[in-house]
């Protein structure tokens, strides 16, 4: 098929490469646009970008919005698609392309849509504490993420899983799908009423950790945050991240339990609403991240110290 390509992240690139792996004419591959990061600021590419450019040798367009762009539709109307294939693009696309590809949008989602629609929904299951996900490829609409299903498929979510590594799995598990839904041309059904759930986009702010919440849900956090926007506390001004962290062993009973936030130990192990939370790897800003023992022999939080 001659296909449109749309995405952004590590999240899209393993559908892009098997799409081009298949054969399929890949007319224009859209993503975000470069954007400073690191210390320098200088100008990164996404990793769709780099992949298209630097080793599929397609071409790109990075327009910085749609809506409106009356130009960009056009020119994605002239390509003459069979379809396009969206993936964690970014941007919302408008009626002119949705309508432009003679058997329309399709878009892989991280999800068991109607739950988690929107921006996260990796992280929103793993916060949740949901049993299982999976990946849902669906028709698109100028609803978010609401189109009729073609495929879904479930993935388990396990007591200890963790971000990068469902992430992973989905990615690949999405790529495989976007082949099947090509060749097969699946019929599509709407998206129950019942069980929509949102995920909205993040921000490193979101990432802050509230001790008064039960270790349990703090446990899933740090683990559903990892990488981005990953999850900190703060002590004397420092914004410290937490990389790795467990629920602690119930401790005796206290006459005056500690209140929430308060540094129980010297592993460390910090009161929580409900519960502790032990922390097992740190990292303070511009250091390497350490085991809480390496991080403790540089940093101190004695027992009484109360965090942010």
């Amino acid at each position: 098929m001659r296909l449109a390509f749309l995405g952004s992240p590590d999240f899209s690139v393993p559908t892009l490469r098997a799409l081009h792996a298949a054969g399929h004419e890949i007319a224009a591959v859209y993503c975000q646009p470069p954007r400073p990061a690191g210390r320098g600021k200088h100008e990164a590419r996404c990793p769709v970008h780099r992949l298209a450019e630097e080793e599929l040798g397609l071409p790109v367009r990075a327009p910085a919005r749609l809506r409106g762009n009356a130009g960009e539709h056009a020119f994605f109307a002239g390509l003459g698609l069979d379809a396009a294939v969206v993936v964690a693009y970014g941007l919302i696309l408008p009626a002119p392309m949705l309508d432009a590809p003679r058997l329309g949008c399709f878009n892989i989602h991280a999800s068991l849509l109607p739950r988690w629609r929107g921006a996260a929904p990796i992280h929103a299951a793993l916060l949740a504490g949901d049993a299982e996900t999976g990946v849902t490829i669906m028709r698109m609409d100028e609803g978010l993420d609401t189109g009729p299903i073609l495929l879904q498929r479930a993935v388990p979510i396990g007591p200890r899983s963790r971000n990068p590594e469902l992430h992973d799995v989905l990615a690949a598990l999405g790529a495989e799908m976007a082949l099947e839904a090509l060749a097969a041309d699946p019929p599509s059904s709407p998206q129950p009423a019942e069980g929509a759930t949102t995920a909205p986009k993040l921000s490193k702010a979101d990432g802050k950790l509230d001790w008064r919440q039960d270790a349990a849900f703090l446990d899933r956090k740090v683990r559903a945050f990892e990488p981005w926007p990953g999850t900190f506390f703060e002590h004397e001004g420092t914004a410290i991240r937490v990389l790795e962290a467990e629920p602690a062993p119930a401790p005796p009973p206290a006459r005056a339990p500690a209140p929430p936030g308060t540094v129980l130990d010297g592993l460390p192990t910090v009161a929580c609403g409900t519960g502790a939370l032990r922390l097992l790897r740190l990292q303070r800003p511009g250091r390497a991240p350490m085991s809480a023992e390496e991080f403790l022999r540089g940093y101190a939080l004695p027992p009484g110290t109360v965090l942010g």
